[in-house]
């Protein structure tokens, strides 16, 4: 019986230094060195601050930007609280959500059928990406609020558009905020703006 014991206690700490601290830590440096953006959660910077994450989505509620999908998110787009509504079809919350967002889209771009994603949110609500239909939608705001042409924001969103992992995984999409911030550097705002939800000082504390 003691045998057995003790035979168990040595297999537990040495399968929990090995495959709990040794494993990770090895895993870990290999990304780092083969992967290290990845790694460290694919983080964006502006001028060496990091103002967010590739993976995870902002809010953006100026029309000289592209709008992120909808988030229930804590208060929208909350890291630390991902989630969504989880409410049915049926759902008249749901229903009087989606028209509003409808409604207030169609103002801006009437006559154009509009992307599902931009009046749904993701099941995390973190979704960092939109269909590259909920981007071309956008675009008419988006180069008249910045006083260019939709060539030119055109081109950007091609710049930024990926397409399906490996060619046949996932479907292509958009980064809201790597195109946000390269809309920033090739045509800057004019005028103020507001900050995408919850990174106003990452942004430099200006209303964006």
């Amino acid at each position: 019986m003691k045998r057995e014991l003790k035979t168990a206690f040595w297999m537990t700490i040495v399968t929990t230094i090995l495959f709990g601290i040794i494993y990770p830590l090895v895993v870990t440096a290999i990304a780092h060195v083969l992967f290290p953006a990845r790694a460290d959660g694919s983080l964006i910077r502006k001028n060496g601050v990091v103002i967010g994450s590739k993976l995870i989505g902002q809010g953006f509620s100026s029309a000289g930007y592209f709008y992120s999908r909808p988030s229930q998110a804590g208060t929208g787009y909350d890291g630390l609280s991902s989630g969504s509504s989880n409410w049915g079809q049926t759902n008249q919350q749901l229903i009087t959500q989606v028209k509003n967002y409808a409604e207030k889209l169609r103002a801006e771009n009437p006559g154009e059928p509009i992307p599902v994603d931009l009046v749904t949110d993701s099941a995390s609500g973190l979704d960092p990406d939109i269909t590259p239909a909920a981007a071309d939608f956008q675009i008419p705001r988006v180069a008249r609020e910045r006083g260019i042409s939709e060539a030119q924001v055109r081109a950007l969103v091609g710049k930024h558009t990926e397409g399906r992992q490996f060619g046949i995984f996932g479907e292509p999409r958009v980064n809201v905020q790597s195109l946000n911030l390269d809309l920033d550097a090739a045509y800057p705002m004019t005028h103020s703006a507001a900050t995408p939800a919850g990174e106003r000082a990452s942004w430099g504390g200006s209303n964006r």
